[in-house]
Parts: C-alpha cells; sequence; structure tokens
C-alpha cells in the first residue's frame, strides 16, 4: 500500500501538507489540494479514518438515539432518519442510528467512549434521565422532542398542540360534536412521552373552550389492536362521529374492523389521522385523511442544531416548533344527521 511519503514525492509536496489534507487538520490551498487528492487516486492510498480521528481529536459522527428496544419503527420515523443521515452527510458527518433503552446509563457508556462527536435524542420525555445525563456530560447534543423544561438545550420539535387543535376545528366546522381521540399510549407514556402529553393536553383544553365532551381511548401499536378497537368503538361509543386518530400503526386494522361492523368512513365516521405521513394514510381504505409529520424538515433541522453545538456552542440555541400539515385523503365528511 503506499505511504504518505511517497504520496507527497508524487504530489511534489512535504509530508506535513499531505497530512493536513488527510486529515483535515489545517487548511491547504485548493490547487494544492487537488494535487495531493490526485496523487492518492493514483497511488491507491487510502486514508486511515480512525488516525485522521485521532489526530483531528473527532470522529465526525453523529449518534441519532433512538428507542427502537420499545417504540415500533414506521415509516415516519424512517423519514427523520434518512433525512437527518442525508443532511449529516452533506455536511461532512455520518450519522448512525443508535438503538437504545430509554435508560441514562446507555447515555454514559456511549458518551464516554469517544466514538461520537455529538448526540441526537429523539423520543424525549417530559422528565428525561437521559437529557439530564447528557446535560451532565461534555458530548454536545440536541433534542428532537422537548422536555417538559426545555431551556437551555438546542431542540426542534412537532407543534403537536396546534396540530391537534387545527384538526378539532376542521370536525366542528364539519358539524361533528362527538369527537373521540385515540393514541398508541399507555396511562404512562400519556404522562412521559412529550408529544403524546402535549397532544393530549390539547385536545382536552380544546375540546372543553368548544364546550364538548372530550373522550380518550388508547390502543395498541399494530393492525390487530385497530381492529379490537373497532369492536370497542360499536358496543361503547356508537354516538361518535368523529376520531383524532394518533397512531399510525393501528390506522389499517382500525379501518378494517370498522367495515366489518357495517361502519362506513367517512359516511357514519370520519377520522383525521395525526402527525403520519401520506404513505402510511394510504394504507387504509380509504386512505386517511392526515395531517403529515413534519419528519423530513426536523430530521434535517436537527441534524443542524447538534453541528451548530459542535462547532459553534456559544451560538444562540436553535429551538424550533413545527406544525403538521394538511394532507389529503378521503375519511373526513359532514357530521351525519342521527
Amino acid at each position: 500500500m503506499a505511504t504518505m511519503q511517497q504520496v507527497a514525492e508524487r504530489a511534489g509536496v512535504s509530508i506535513a501538507t499531505v497530512s493536513f489534507v488527510v486529515n483535515g487538520s489545517k487548511k491547504v490551498l485548493p490547487h494544492t489540494r487537488e494535487r495531493v487528492e490526485a496523487a492518492m487516486r493514483e497511488l491507491g492510498y487510502s486514508r486511515n479514518h480512525a488516525g485522521s480521528a485521532l489526530a483531528r481529536g473527532r470522529t465526525d459522527i453523529i449518534a441519532l438515539l433512538y428507542p427502537a428496544f420499545e417504540r415500533n419503527l414506521s415509516g415516519t420515523a424512517m423519514t427523520f432518519f434518512t433525512s437527518a443521515a442525508d443532511r449529516a452527510r452533506e455536511r461532512g458527518y455520518t450519522l448512525v442510528l443508535w438503538p437504545a433503552h430509554n435508560e441514562a446509563a446507555e447515555i454514559t457508556e456511549l458518551t464516554a467512549s469517544g466514538l461520537v462527536d455529538g448526540v441526537l435524542l429523539m423520543e424525549v420525555q417530559l422528565e428525561d434521565g437521559r437529557v439530564d445525563r447528557l446535560k451532565e456530560g461534555r458530548t454536545p447534543f440536541a433534542l428532537i422532542g422537548r422536555t417538559q423544561d426545555p431551556e437551555g438545550m438546542a431542540w426542534v420539535d412537532v407543534d403537536f398542540a396546534s396540530s391537534v387543535e387545527t384538526a378539532i376545528e376542521e370536525l366542528v366546522a364539519l358539524g361533528h360534536t362527538s369527537i373521540l381521540y385515540i393514541s398508541g399510549a399507555t396511562e404512562k407514556r400519556f404522562v412521559a412521552h412529550g408529544g403524546v402529553a402535549r397532544a393530549r393536553e390539547s385536545y382536552l383544553q380544546t375540546m372543553a373552550q368548544s364546550g364538548l365532551t372530550a373522550t380518550t381511548l388508547t390502543c395498541g401499536e399494530n393492525s390487530a389492536a385497530g381492529r379490537l378497537l373497532a369492536a370497542e368503538l360499536v358496543e361503547h361509543h356508537p354516538d361518535a362521529t368523529a376520531i383524532i386518530l394518533m397512531n399510525e400503526h393501528a390506522a389499517p386494522g382500525l379501518a378494517i374492523g370498522l367495515a366489518q361492523h357495517g361502519v362506513r368512513v367517512p359516511d357514519d365516521l370520519s377520522i383525521i389521522s395525526i402527525g403520519t405521513s401520506a404513505h402510511m394514510a394510504s394504507m387504509a381504505e380509504p386512505v386517511l385523511t392526515h395531517m403529515d409529520s413534519p419528519a423530513a424538515e426536523l430530521g434535517r433541522l436537527g441534524v443542524d442544531a447538534i453541528i451548530e453545538r459542535i462547532n459553534e456552542p456559544d451560538r444562540p440555541l436553535p429551538q424550533t416548533l413545527i406544525p403538521c400539515t394538511p394532507g389529503e385523503g378521503a375519511s373526513v365528511a359532514r357530521a351525519p344527521r342521527r
């Protein structure tokens, strides 16, 4: 294998200049860099990425932490990952998906390893021990989501509160007064998960402000649970005319189950799916009227936020809230006359 000395001789520069190009440890004039890189290609010289990282004191790797052992992956989550990975690559970084539990100890193991320059944390809880542990350490971090008190941290998040409010306003304008709220959360996650808690609270407040009775239900995050929920709705909530759904995994089964029980969507029951994607909404029949998650935009902004924390820690902290946007679908109609 070619050596750095041979590259220097071929390019007509010093070994130090080759080192600067290889390790990115010092700026080199563009035409000089081109000569060095041409010599590297001609000689088949390969960068030692581990050595380069050691020389610069950084790895150019960002870890995206997602509790894959506890949450189902969906098309929406994958959009977060792919957009974040694309943005990281555009900016000269590598983003790695780091499946983890919601445990602070794993944070310590990761940041102490020196393998990553920064951490981007998803599925943030209102009271999150992982965030507390990151704040105690020296590794830069940013959040996709936010805690109960996110001051002093870099974060980007979905504005679930305004998204739910918009959905209710749309349904009320169509004459709906019996509007159910269905999430994929257990009571524990109602309290813990920031997005889930804020969406539910927005539903309760908006319904109260509209003079309407609020009813919240939970459902497992899978199609089979959606079918079971359909039976429950028919038996226990026959007067409901609309659903706000925060559970894209259960949506196909819910639609199937309703049809099996003779409930026509949207003639008998309207459905708006919140925080999902057109792809996931199309898995139900009819295609669900939905509010698109800003996953792609937040993935990019999350990467920008963590890179700013790595490179310019004294800059103002980015704190960005983006609502879901209305998407097309065929599961909403005027309230039926009963």
